[in-house]
């Protein structure tokens, strides 16, 4: 007869399972995705997505951003892709390493055939650079970019050469000189990288305009950059966004507390056919 010993441990196994088993049909699902896309548009699709996802033990989330582990993966992918096979970077990221990022994106400019670049929510900081060194960047008509000026720790370069240039030389400490030393070094070293990624793309008065007011902390750092206002910088943009990488971000789920942030009905709500009246909700 089973005890009640078995029983529990019994349940406490599917418990610690169920997150596995969910995790391998998360991946199996986008995986199927990812080569559908790839038929459709005859390119290899890379994902670089950085989301709170409950996969460690006992679900506790980990927070993702940019790092050198991503730039070898994605680096590996594109060695792995013919000169002749455009490739589709989807990108949602909030950035991360300035080393990684501007490893990944000159490999993705050196990449012979078309580079696009998919943002289908945000791609700030580095993952912003990385959308600088594609051929097209293709965003959603709500997502945005954001600036590239470097941070130091939790301050920007920008504001700390600003704050040093204000004040008599003899009243700052040394430290902060060689930090403001620091930031000016960090300033110049973004903008040529940016200036590099487009060159080729527009013409050199434009790339050094654009780098300019990208790197040298003309905003702030989470400054939404628009559709509209990267077309308006020059970039190569288009706002046609394709349906199936929403439906591979779908497949990337965030984490969940007990009470969900945001809760709606997942259904698709048609428009109303003419001359008809029209339920506020779809029928049960």
């Amino acid at each position: 007869m089973t005890g009640m010993g078995d029983v529990l441990w019994f349940f406490f196994i599917i418990a610690m399972l169920q997150p596995i088993l969910r995790q391998r049909l998360l991946d199996s699902q986008r995986l199927r995705l990812m080569r559908r896309l790839e038929r459709k548009r005859e390119s290899r699709v890379v994902l670089l997505v950085h989301r709170q996802e409950t996969m460690g033990f006992l679900g506790f989330p980990f927070f993702k951003f940019i790092s050198i582990e991503d730039s070898e993966e994605v680096l590996r992918a594109i060695r792995l892709t013919a000169n002749d096979i455009p490739i589709d970077l989807v990108l949602h990221t909030p950035g991360g390493l300035v080393l990684a990022a501007d490893q990944i994106a000159r490999a993705l400019k050196d990449h012979p055939a078309k580079v696009t670049v998919f943002v289908p929510h945000y791609a700030m900081s580095g993952g912003t650079l990385l959308a600088l060194a594609a051929d097209e960047i293709v965003m959603d008509p709500h997502a945005v970019l954001g600036p590239v000026d470097p941070q130091l720790g939790q301050r920007p370069a920008a504001s700390i050469v600003r704050a040093v240039e204000a004040k008599p030389v003899a009243e700052v400490d040394d430290q902060t000189l060689v930090e403001a030393d620091i930031a000016r070094m960090a300033l110049a070293q973004v903008r040529d990288t940016v200036r590099d990624l487009l060159s080729g793309k527009l013409d050199p008065e434009k790339a050094e305009a654009v780098a300019e007011t990208l790197s040298q902390g003309k905003f702030t750092h989470d400054f939404p950059i628009t559709c509209e206002r990267a077309r308006a910088l020059g970039l190569t943009v288009s706002c046609d966004f394709p349906p199936e990488v929403h439906e591979l971000m779908a497949l990337y789920p965030q984490a969940h507390s007990q009470r969900p942030n945001v809760q709606y009905l997942p259904l698709p709500y048609g428009k109303p056919d003419a001359g008809k009246a029209h339920p506020r909700h779809p029928a049960s």
